[in-house]
Formats: C-alpha cells, structure tokens, sequence
C-alpha cells in the first residue's frame, strides 16, 4: 500500500522560514512525479511546487515562485519544500501528492485525479 507522510509544518512569524519534508512508501516504483499542495478552508486545493517524473523541471505558482525550492534527488521518493521569506497568505493545510509518469505542470495542475495518493498535511501558519 502506497504512503505519502509529510511533516515540518508550525508555527511562525512573518518572514521566517520553515521547511517541510515528504517520503513516500509502499512502492518500488520509480517514476513518480511529486508536489506540494495547499488549501484554506473554503477554498480548493492548489498546487504549489511540483517536479515532475524524471525530472528536473520544476513548477512553482506564481505565489511562491522566489521564495519557495523544492528539492528531490533523481528518482527518489523524497521530497522537501523550503520556504523563505513567509508571509500570512502563505497559511494552509500543506499536503505532499504523487503520481506516476505526469509532468510537473500535468501535477500540479490536476488535483482531482484519482490515481494521485496523498499525505494527510501538515499545518502552515504565518502570524505579524
């Protein structure tokens, strides 16, 4: 059985950094692509930053391009999320996904397809 687990996410102010990892289990399978997600209540689910199956491109929103660097080595099934320079906008339940053989734009753009496992998140808030 396949299992995403994320952790990392808390609590902190304005401008900080915080950095969330995410490991994927239950597969030999190699060719995943992987992505971070968020959502707020009330809101749908979006992609943040996503890297394709054989990488090494990487999709970020235009809401966090700059300040966010997802990182994964070749083939891995661990990924990490840095997040710089955090603002109160960027508070959110953050879920890791995978799915096999996707680009990273094809990743992060589609949120409802079933064959994409998902972590339980990790909660992200951001207070002045």
């Amino acid at each position: 059985k396949v299992q995403v687990v994320e952790s990392g996410g808390g609590s902190v102010q304005v401008g900080q950094s915080l950095r969330l990892s995410c490991t994927a289990s239950g597969t030999t399978q190699d060719d995943y692509a992987m992505g971070w997600f968020r959502q707020v209540p009330g809101k749908e689910r979006e992609g943040v930053a996503c890297i394709g199956w054989s990488g090494p491109d990487i999709y970020y929103s235009s809401a966090v391009n700059g300040r966010f660097t997802l990182s994964r080595q070749q083939w891995s099934k661990t990924m990490f999320l840095q997040m710089d320079d955090l603002k109160p906008e960027d508070t959110a339940m953050y879920y890791c996904a995978i799915r096999r053989g996707v680009r990273h734009t094809t990743m992060c753009s589609e949120t409802n397809d079933r064959s994409i496992y998902w972590g339980s998140g990790t909660q992200v808030t951001v207070f002045s």
